[in-house]
């Protein structure tokens, strides 16, 4: 079974962690990895950073930008993580924009991944019926889960779809703007969780966008099976060195 699921499987609220391969520095990739891992996080996002980031905020944004002044590479990524499972057993997923993994050669890409053992994928820009008719198979073949993301202007039609079809979690976007963190969330975005929640999905769903405290967390897996931080962190990664991610970590939850 994918770690993925594993994971899904108990009982436990789970934090996720996105942060943007080759920041700050080009080599902090598997450090980060295993300083979270050992921290007591649930899974990584691994970001794939790329020149127009879209759906991403500010700090994100400038990550990726960083990352690729930094000289950050598909190829040098997966170099990175060739030898991480020797010490990392938590989930890994890829998170990134569809340009770069078709550049790439998505089989290849997934070949790759599936080697150095990544488990899943989130690409935010690849749209969920394209997935279904030209890529799930391939996907499937190397065992890689792909997450597709809602948000609140998603159609109950649509969310039903991408239950129907997703191998693991759904991304739950928390609103309908860019990344970022947020020390609270509003009425309509409770109004959304509660909505989703009563829609009794097969799969789980993860919260992301606007999680950055202990406050913002715990609401969010009130609503749904964890919640994911990045802007947040990665802000905390542009003060703070890797040997104190436990602290960023024991803040949350």
């Amino acid at each position: 079974m994918n770690r993925i699921n594993q994971k899904l499987q108990k009982n436990d609220k789970l934090l996720s962690i996105y942060f943007t391969a080759g920041y700050p520095n080009l080599n902090d990739t598997s450090s980060i990895i295993k300083n979270l891992e050992s921290s007591g996080v649930d899974m990584i996002e691994i970001g794939l950073p790329f020149s127009d980031p879209l759906a991403d905020g500010p700090t994100i944004q400038q990550s990726s930008s960083q990352a690729l002044k930094n000289g950050m590479t598909t190829e040098i990524l997966f170099s990175q993580l060739k030898n991480i499972r020797k010490n990392v057993n938590i989930p890994l997923l890829i998170m990134g924009y569809f340009n770069p993994i078709m550049q790439y050669g998505v089989e290849d890409f997934c070949i790759k991944c599936a080697e150095v053992g990544i488990d899943g994928l989130i690409i935010p820009d690849l749209p969920v019926d394209v997935y279904h008719k030209k890529y799930q198979e391939i996907f499937k073949k190397y065992s890689l889960v792909n997450v597709f993301l809602i948000t609140p202007q998603t159609s109950e039609e649509r969310i039903r779809f991408i239950d129907s079809i997703s191998q693991g979690f759904i991304y739950m976007v928390s609103s309908a703007s860019t990344t970022g963190a947020q020390n609270s969330f509003g009425e309509s975005q409770k109004n959304y969780f509660e909505k989703i929640a009563k829609m009794n999905l097969r799969s789980p769903q993860i919260i992301g966008f606007g999680i950055s405290n202990k406050e913002t967390f715990k609401l969010a897996t009130q609503y749904a099976k964890g919640a994911i931080i990045g802007s947040a962190f990665v802000k905390f990664l542009n003060k703070n060195s890797v040997g104190n991610i436990k602290n960023f970590i024991n803040s949350i939850c």
